[in-house]
């Protein structure tokens, strides 16, 4: 049971008005996260540019979106708040050649997530404001909820604060990609990347996923058909998924049979347990300490060999062929199929 208390949501009315009065934000790393936070903080009548490699695909995408494009150190002199949405790995790269040279007192370098300055990959200078602003949710929804005039609720943190402005900016910037028509969550640089990380190896991805090939496995070596292993273990977990975010393990619940429940309720436990627990615990102490991070950088800096041949595993899988031929068969699933209705 967690000891913490309950955290603070803040909201519209905890945005300071004019906040980026004068302020122009270059957004470098235009992929999804990046492309959608530009699109909505425009939309949100901000000045915003976009630091891109000439030449390069997300020039093109971003010219085509209707933004001046600069090259990434133009773009750092020219703004005074520079938002990095490329992927963790390029974040030194990027900071050290392109924004460091080109930052100005009281300038503010934001993060969507905190894994580079977390883990030392990034060491800002102390005359600039360090924030994040991490949208709950991929790119394309965080585009969705605010063409809908709605939200995706957003972490934000502090990391350094040389203006005095910096949670300031950090709010009023969630606020522009629309978060504070959801909710809005102060944390830290810290707690945000470590949770995030071990919510993605221990649960979401990493625990889902072995979760997934095991049961495939046990059924098809006790000789059940690979379709119906498919569709047991890995097709029908969006039904489940689905519930639980809509109204989390009360929702699931109510919707599935009872006979599902009572199997849910004394065979979980059989399969994840205190040996389950003690492994996750294990996972979450590596991502504390640092050793992950360290054999994630130094993976990339080796040319991710080890990286590939545990991919290339993966997508081997039986499963992965078995599904690739029954999704082919579910037209819901094809390209352009939600729109049809449209």
């Amino acid at each position: 049971m967690s000891t913490k208390e309950e955290m603070r949501v803040f909201t519209k009315d905890d945005v300071k008005p004019g906040t980026f009065d004068g302020t122009t934000i270059a957004i470098i790393g235009f992929g999804s996260q990046g492309r959608s936070h530009a699109r909505n903080l425009r939309d949100s009548g901000l000045d915003v540019i976009i630091g891109a490699r000439r030449g390069g695909p997300s020039e093109a995408k971003a010219e085509a979106d209707g933004f001046r494009v600069l090259p990434p150190d133009q773009a750092a002199k020219e703004a005074q708040l520079i938002a990095i949405t490329a992927p963790d790995m390029q974040h030194e790269s990027i900071f050290q050649n392109d924004v460091l040279p080109n930052l100005k007192d009281g300038d503010t370098v934001l993060f969507a997530h905190g894994f580079s300055v977390l883990y030392g990959r990034v060491k800002p200078p102390k005359n600039v404001d360090v924030v994040m602003v991490a949208p709950k949710g991929p790119g394309d929804l965080v585009r969705r909820e605010y063409e809908k005039g709605r939200g995706v609720p957003c972490l934000f943190a502090v990391y350094q604060d040389a203006s005095r402005k910096a949670s300031d900016r950090a709010l009023a910037y969630a606020d522009g990609i629309g978060g504070t028509a959801a909710a809005i969550f102060e944390t830290t640089f810290r707690d945000e990347t470590e949770t995030d990380l071990f919510g993605e190896q221990a649960v979401l991805c990493g625990g889902v996923t072995e979760l997934v090939k095991m049961g495939f496995e046990t059924l098809t070596e006790a000789g059940y058909a690979p379709e119906l292993a498919y569709y047991e273990c890995l097709h029908e977990l969006k039904l489940i998924v689905d519930l639980l975010h809509e109204g989390g393990i009360a929702k699931m619940h109510e919707f599935i049979s009872e006979t599902a429940a009572y199997g849910d309720l004394v065979s979980g436990p059989r399969v994840v347990n205190e040996t389950s627990r003690e492994a996750m615990r294990a996972v979450l102490k590596d991502i504390q300490d640092g050793t992950f991070a360290r054999e994630w950088i130094l993976e990339n800096q080796a040319g991710k060999a080890r990286y590939d041949q545990l991919m290339h595993q993966d997508l081997d899988h039986e499963m992965e062929e078995v599904g690739q031929k029954l999704r082919s068969r579910m037209s819901w699933l094809q390209p352009g199929a939600n729109n049809a209705d449209k």
